[in-house]
């Protein structure tokens, strides 16, 4: 009885230790199967690290004025008796765009005319006269300042008749009449904007930081939209006082308008052109990838090819330094050389050191440094 207990639990020893031991050597055989198992190559596609020209910008926003621009007002009280334009016609400088009841002022300047010629006669006998050796001094002098209070009389009569009249100050584009006959106006009553639409100033700010980068004379485009700024002109004017309340410095550009397609009031987007800067090192913004450790991207290596199989690529992860942003582009300071080819697409199942397949097939981005 006591040897076939005996049996049995040898038996049973050498079958747990069996299972035991299968359990282990599988595990084991698992373990080293995973572990020198390469992952499959990723498919990335990747870009050129390029040393390029970058042209920066200094973007801004801002509102079209008219270089010539105002709105016309009458310098006297009276009642409108003629209305001399329409909307939106062209007015050269000089002029007549409205004019008051003027009767009385001309005829008070018609009796200082006639008055003016006989004084002038009188002092042209007066002179001939003391020419003559007949005439006294005193006579001249008379006759002479009457002239001369008679040609002022008729200036300030032609000034007040010329108060009932409103003249053009500049060429330009008039709007819609304020007035209408027979209305009786007050001096400053407005009666219609005039604008020359020839040439426009664009007033924009920028923030204090670029203030340096500014200069009289720097070319800028502006448009509508970001996309389309298809008018070109200059600075012609930076406000010496950075607003303390902003942190903004004022600029004046000032633009050719010849086919009037600007008009003043307008919203506009405005880049200042800085001069370019050669040998820029620039990325696509879709390669930088952002960590809480900092900026990196994920550089391609490729190693050597042994009997006549294809390299094998693999991916080094590299921290950089990126500067300036435009457009899809960003400069790198430090880290990167021209010539590197650097990840744009599937960073996300990426780690340092993975095997890759490269297909450039399709890109992300194509966009080019054009901007600050």
């Amino acid at each position: 009885m006591i040897k076939r207990f005996i049996i049995a639990l040898i038996l049973l020893a050498v079958v747990g230790g069996g299972l035991v031991g299968f359990n282990l050597f599988r595990d084991q055989a698992i373990e080293n199967f995973f572990a020198n198992m390469q992952r499959p190559p990723v498919t990335v596609s990747t870009a050129d690290v390029e040393a390029m020209t970058w042209r920066s910008t200094v973007r801004a926003i801002g509102t079209v004025n008219a270089a010539n621009g105002v709105d016309l007002t009458m310098e006297v009280a009276g009642v409108v008796k003629e209305v001399l334009f329409s909307a939106n016609e062209g007015v050269r400088q000089g002029d007549i765009l409205v004019r008051l009841h003027d009767e009385v002022q001309q005829a008070d300047l018609a009796a200082a005319q006639s008055q003016l010629e006989l004084n002038e006669q009188a002092l042209a006998r007066a002179k001939e006269l003391r020419s003559r050796g007949v005439g006294s001094q005193s006579a001249l002098d008379s006759a002479q300042a009457a002239a001369t209070t008679s040609t002022s009389q008729v200036a300030k009569l032609q000034a007040v008749l010329n108060q009932k009249r409103l003249y053009a100050p500049f060429a330009g584009t008039i709007g819609i009449p304020q007035i209408d006959l027979g209305q009786y106006v007050t001096p400053g009553t407005v009666v219609a904007t005039l604008q020359d639409l020839q040439t426009m100033h664009a007033n924009f700010t920028v923030p204090e930081q670029q203030f340096g980068v500014l200069a009289i004379g720097q070319p800028v485009r502006l448009g509508l939209s970001e996309d389309d700024l298809p008018f070109a002109g200059k600075i012609t004017g930076i406000d010496p006082k950075i607003d303390p309340a902003t942190r903004l410095v004022s600029v004046r550009a000032e633009i050719a308008n010849p086919q009037g397609q600007l008009n003043p009031g307008q919203f506009v987007r405005i880049r200042v052109e800085l001069p370019a800067e050669d040998e820029v090192v620039v990325i696509p913004q879709t390669a930088l990838v952002a960590s809480l450790y900092g900026d990196y991207v994920y550089r391609i290596r490729t190693g050597s090819a042994e009997g006549g199989a294809e390299p094998e690529r693999t991916v080094e992860q590299v921290f950089v330094k990126p500067g300036r942003r435009s457009e899809g582009t960003v400069e790198i300071l430090d880290g990167l050389t021209a010539g590197d080819a650097v990840v744009n697409a599937g960073q996300s199942r990426l780690s340092n050191g993975a095997r890759v397949t490269v297909n450039n097939a399709v890109q992300p981005t194509t966009a080019k440094a054009d901007g600050s």
